[in-house]
C-alpha cells in the first residue's frame, strides 16, 4: 500500500522521525493490519525517494515502541498490542475481541494436581483439596502474546480438559466467573524457559501479572500467573484528583 509522506520544512525534527510518526500514525489508522508485513526498508526509501538510512532509522523506531516486531530472515510485521483498563475485569479472550483480534490458546497442560502451600493459602483450601491447573500461550491472530498459568480449586472446575478458550466464559457456564479480581504487576526478565514459550531473548523484560478472582460471595477461585510479551501489553488507568 502507498504512502502519502512528504517531508515537513517547518518540522525540526530528524527526518527519519517524521517518517517514523506517519508510519506509527498509519498503524493506528489500520492502513496496516496486524501481522502484515511493512514495507522493506528499500520499498520505503525507493517509493519515498528517501535514504535507507532514514527508513532503516524510522523502522528501527517502531521496533523500539513495540508497533512493529522483526522476525529474522522474513521482515519486519505489525504486532498486536493490547490496552487494557485497570478498572475493569475483563478475561484475556475478552480484550481482544473488543479490539478486532482473534484469541486462541496452545495448550501445554490442562490437569488436576495438589496445590502448593501458596496456592493453598490464597485459595483458602483444605490441605486435601485439589485443583485444576491450566497452562498455556494465549495468542492473538496466531501472534504469542503471554504465557499463562491458572489455578482452581477442582471443586469448581472438575474437567480441566472441557475448557476450549475463555476461562471466565467456561465459568460462567456454572456461575462461577469470577465478579471482582486483586491484581499486582511487575517487571521480570525472561528466564531461558520463559524466552523459549515467548521467543523472546533470555534476560528480556516482561510483564508479570498475579490476578486472584472472587466470586460475588467473596469465595476465591481463580489464581492466574501472566507473563506478558511487553512490546504488546499497556495497561491503562484512569485517576481523578477531587476537588
Amino acid at each position: 500500500m502507498d504512502l502519502d509522506f512528504k517531508p515537513d520544512p517547518s518540522d525540526s525534527s530528524p527526518l527519519y522521525a517524521q517518517l517514523a510518526r506517519k508510519l506509527e500514525q498509519a498503524i493506528r489508522d489500520g492502513i496496516y493490519h496486524v501481522d502484515q508485513a511493512l514495507p522493506s526498508e528499500r520499498t520505503l526509501s525507493e517509493s519515498l525517494d528517501l535514504s535507507r538510512v532514514t527508513a532503516r532509522k524510522a523502522i528501527e523506531r517502531l521496533v523500539e515502541q513495540g508497533l512493529v516486531v522483526r522476525r529474522q530472515g522474513s521482515g519486519n510485521y505489525i504486532a498486536p498490542r493490547i490496552e487494557q483498563p485497570l478498572s475493569r475485569l475483563t478475561s484475556f479472550a475478552e480484550q481482544l475481541q473488543q479490539r478486532g483480534y482473534t484469541p486462541s490458546s496452545r495448550w501445554i497442560n490442562r490437569t488436576t494436581t495438589a496445590p502448593s502451600p501458596d496456592e493453598q493459602l490464597r485459595l483458602g483450601l483444605s490441605s486435601t483439596a485439589q485443583v485444576a491447573r491450566l497452562e498455556r500461550l494465549r495468542l492473538a491472530d496466531s501472534v504469542v502474546m503471554a504465557y499463562e498459568v491458572s489455578v482452581l480449586p477442582a471443586a469448581l472446575l472438575p474437567d480441566p480438559q472441557a475448557v476450549q478458550s475463555s476461562l471466565y466464559e467456561h465459568l460462567a457456564r456454572s456461575g462461577n466467573a469470577p465478579v471482582r479480581a486483586l491484581q499486582h504487576l511487575r517487571a521480570v526478565n525472561a528466564t531461558p524457559q520463559l524466552a523459549s514459550q515467548l521467543g523472546v531473548e533470555v534476560g528480556k523484560a516482561l510483564l508479570y501479572i498475579t490476578r486472584l478472582g472472587y466470586l460475588a460471595s467473596g469465595l476465591a477461585v481463580e489464581l492466574t500467573h501472566s507473563y506478558c510479551h511487553s512490546d504488546y501489553c499497556d495497561f491503562v488507568a484512569e485517576m481523578r484528583r477531587e476537588p
